[in-house]
């Protein structure tokens, strides 16, 4: 089904109500299609993969490994932007 941005408008909760038995709602403005009217997507806690302890600290290691290592010399990124500010922690 298309519908104009106007008649959605008018119209939201049936669009609201075909979309959620799946059919496709498209709004369109000026003769275009704008967007796409879809329902929410829910996962139940019953179909979420679930990670060992193990896993996950699997993965945050991959995470760590790609990062790239500091810069001798060079400030750390929590000190990075101390020269924007002067003692008092006011924009110099």
């Amino acid at each position: 089904m298309r519908v104009s941005v106007e008649q959605a408008g008018e119209r939201v909760e049936e669009l609201i109500e075909r979309a959620e038995r799946g059919e496709p709602v498209i709004i369109t403005r000026n003769g275009q299609d704008a967007a796409v009217l879809r329902p929410v997507e829910t996962q139940s806690p019953e179909r979420r993969p679930t990670l060992s302890l193990e896993e996950r600290r699997a993965i945050i290691e991959e995470i760590r490994a790609k990062a790239p290592l500091p810069v001798p010399g060079e400030p750390s990124a929590d000190r990075s932007h101390d020269f924007l500010y002067d003692e008092n922690g006011l924009p110099a």
